[in-house]
């Protein structure tokens, strides 16, 4: 059984060995992130290139995806790079303070507008909560707070505002060369931080067209106020990421499951992608072995119908590479052998509004109540097979696409493989040939099993898929049209 859930792992100085890549590819990686709040751009071209020619050697394809780094809002540095915080102690976040001259008492920020965007009463999360902080008074530059939970503190920390409401815009202008830099590698997609409308997702997409770039756009809903906007949101995006981390911090930890099955939920019915991220598997940055909270975090993820679930640290710097993207495959397979909520009753109602997505729906109705083994998608754009994978099926959906940009988009689309098929004539019979054949050579059907093919009356044709056949594969295909 093929994995359906995609696995997403990040680049960093863990994975820059050419056998970790070779044995993360092995075990199973579909897309590799690069994250540009890290390295250079010399470092993240290098990555890209690495993973796509170890791959090619493997016979696969690996997205690439870009991961902006939005607002820096953040502490600056302590002299003697960190401090720890006692409950009741009095502590000023300083926007004039030198980035480097932290004490005990004061820490700069990166953030300069942050005393703009706060008030006396305000609960402000450090380090993702772990230090906790209540303004009492803004005067100036200055932020004084009283601690409510203090701990280890250390440089360049986040800081959220409880509730959420901060002004910064998604899109620095860092972001602005980070998106150029991001069509330049060619990367498969990228991903806004911080998005609070879909006018961010809008400026995201139009920054990536001007520079050449053919990328999709992942939103990351990590704010409060991204919740408020979450179907427009999602609406304007390709693909939706969890980022539970800086989402957790501002809405709360115990409103975080019941936000991320909504979450799920919405982009699924919407059409779109959604990827859950942060600490799926945090204590295998040291560990060998996940705990069995990490496991249920990850299958829960997966029956809920996540296309993928994404891992950071785990790889970026942890110590057991390979091994976690085998645990988490591990994981996702058997969350896959549950029982499968076809999910046709909610969709039967809703009106199509383009043939493809007419035809993919029906494919994977036909598929789910025939007995299909396998269902071959020729496409351009890869439109039809993200339409087939948003319903619930355990039967593999094959991109078959002559576009190495499709293949590799395609490998963040749940229960979607990527198969390199360039159409070259319009003989439909022996298109149909050439697909069973394809599909026999990689084992996926053999003499007996039903295939459905999907695919348009004239090859080439973006958005042109209007045909459904239902081929037995070992019986005469050339005269079936």
């Amino acid at each position: 059984m093929q994995r359906r859930t995609k696995i997403v792992a990040t680049l960093g100085p863990s994975t820059d060995d050419p056998k970790v890549l070779d044995d993360m590819i092995q075990a199973g990686v579909d897309v590799v992130r690069v994250n540009f709040s890290h390295g250079t751009h010399e470092e993240h071209m290098r990555r890209a290139e690495q993973v796509r020619n170890r791959a090619r050697a493997h016979g696969r394809q690996v997205g690439v995806f870009a991961d902006l780094q939005g607002p820096k809002i953040r502490i600056d540095k302590f002299k003697d790079g960190k401090i720890h915080l006692v409950e009741g102690e009095r502590f000023v976040l300083d926007a004039s303070l030198d980035p480097d001259a932290g004490t005990r008492e004061r820490v700069g920020i990166a953030y300069k507008q942050l005393p703009q965007d706060v008030d006396r009463g305000d609960t402000l999360l450090l380090d993702d909560g772990a230090v906790v902080l209540w303004v009492e008074e803004v005067k100036g530059m200055e932020i004084d707070c009283r601690v409510v939970v203090g701990g280890e503190l250390s440089n360049n920390k986040g800081i959220n505002r409880q509730g959420g409401g901060l002004s910064a815009q998604a899109i620095t202008d860092k972001d602005r060369a980070d998106i150029k830099f991001a069509a330049e590698m060619q990367a498969d997609y990228v991903a806004v931080s911080f998005p609070r409308s879909a006018d961010d997702i809008h400026e995201a997409r139009e920054l990536l067209r001007q520079a050449g770039g053919h990328g999709g756009i992942v939103a990351k809903i990590e704010r409060a106020e991204a919740m408020d906007a979450l179907e427009d949101i999602i609406a304007a995006t390709d693909v939706v990421m969890i980022a539970r981390g800086d989402l957790g911090v501002e809405i709360g930890d115990a409103e975080l499951p019941a936000v991320q099955k909504r979450i799920i939920k919405v982009a699924r019915t919407m059409d779109r992608v959604v990827i859950t991220a942060t600490q799926m598997m945090q204590s295998m940055i040291e560990n060998p072995i996940p705990t069995r909270a990490e496991v249920f975090d990850v299958a829960n993820a997966v029956i809920d119908g996540t296309d993928a679930v994404m891992l950071s640290a785990e790889t970026a710097t942890g110590k057991h590479v390979a091994k976690v993207i085998e645990a988490m495959d591990r994981i996702c397979r058997g969350a896959e052998r549950q029982r499968i909520d076809m999910g046709f009753e909610r969709r039967s109602r809703v009106q199509f509004k383009r043939i493809d997505e007419a035809i993919a729906k029906a494919a994977m109705y036909t598929a789910n109540h025939l007995g299909v083994k396998a269902i071959a998608a020729l496409t351009e754009s890869g439109a039809t097979p993200l339409w087939m994978s948003r319903i619930s099926s355990g039967i593999p959906i094959y991109a078959l696409t002559r576009h190495v940009e499709t293949r590799r988009k395609v490998t963040l689309y749940r229960g979607v493989y990527p198969v390199s098929f360039d159409v070259t004539t319009t003989d439909h019979p022996q298109v149909n040939r050439e697909v069973i054949d394809e599909l026999v050579r990689r084992g996926a059907v053999r003499d007996g099993d039903l295939v459905i093919i999907t695919k348009g009356d004239l090859a080439g044709v973006l958005g042109g898929t209007n045909a459904m056949k239902i081929i037995r594969v070992g019986e005469h295909v050339l005269n079936v049209e």
